[in-house]
């Protein structure tokens, strides 16, 4: 079972998820690569507290359900309540800052998006949210200025900044406080930039965060 670490590994409580808010399009570039209109606002889906798993424990693909896309991302870990917050609430209540991969049915949810129907079977199955440790925030980054790299085989496929963000992380989870009570525990991924592409058994996938602030690595069986 998922639960959540601190990579200086101090006590995380509480140690698992209540549910997990994504958010889809963060990025235009990444709008455009999948021909998809840029939204005029936060296109939020939730993934189940059992899509989340260890991202350095291997991967496990769903058989027979078509190609599966990785798409890296930011992690905010939330530590206290938010509800209809403002972005000035938000840095207080974020407790760690980690990495994820929002796995997705690419084929699958295709098919939904084209009957109009939710994308919840495409992207919340079990193990469809690889997470990592989270960095303890015991200081405050510049929201506005920090970036993520994926490698898939020692080739880089992603490489994001949140100053490319269509909305801005603060600002988003703020936005998400205003529909759902973000509650201790629970996890708002934060949308992935260009670059995203089917995953095969044996592939290798490396992410890091800034230069040296966090590191993992992760294969998929």
């Amino acid at each position: 079972m998922y639960r959540h670490r601190f990579t200086c590994g101090t006590a995380c409580e509480p140690a698992v998820p209540g549910k997990i808010v994504c958010v889809g399009r963060n990025y235009a570039a990444h709008a455009a690569e999948l021909d998809n209109p840029v939204p005029e606002e936060p296109l939020l889906f939730i993934k189940p507290a059992t899509a989340a798993v260890d991202i350095e424990e291997p991967i496990h693909l769903p058989v027979g359900r078509g190609d599966c896309h990785f798409e890296g991302e930011l992690a905010l870990l939330i530590g206290r309540q938010l509800s209809g917050a403002n972005s000035a609430d938000v840095p207080a209540a974020i407790a760690g800052l980690g990495l994820a991969l929002d796995l997705t049915l690419r084929d699958l949810q295709t098919e939904l998006k084209r009957a109009g129907h939710p994308w919840e079977k495409a992207k919340g199955f079990d193990g469809a949210c690889p997470v990592s440790p989270f960095l303890k925030l015991d200081w405050l980054p510049d929201w506005d200025n920090l970036s993520f790299s994926l490698w898939l085989n020692d080739a880089l496929r992603q490489r994001g900044k949140t100053g490319h963000m269509l909305t801005p992380m603060l600002d988003l989870v703020a936005y998400i406080s205003g529909y759902f009570t973000l509650m201790p525990g629970d996890l708002v991924l934060t949308g992935t930039p260009a670059g995203v592409g089917t995953l095969h058994s044996g592939d290798r996938l490396a992410m890091q965060l800034e230069e040296d602030w966090l590191r993992i690595q992760t294969h998929v069986a």
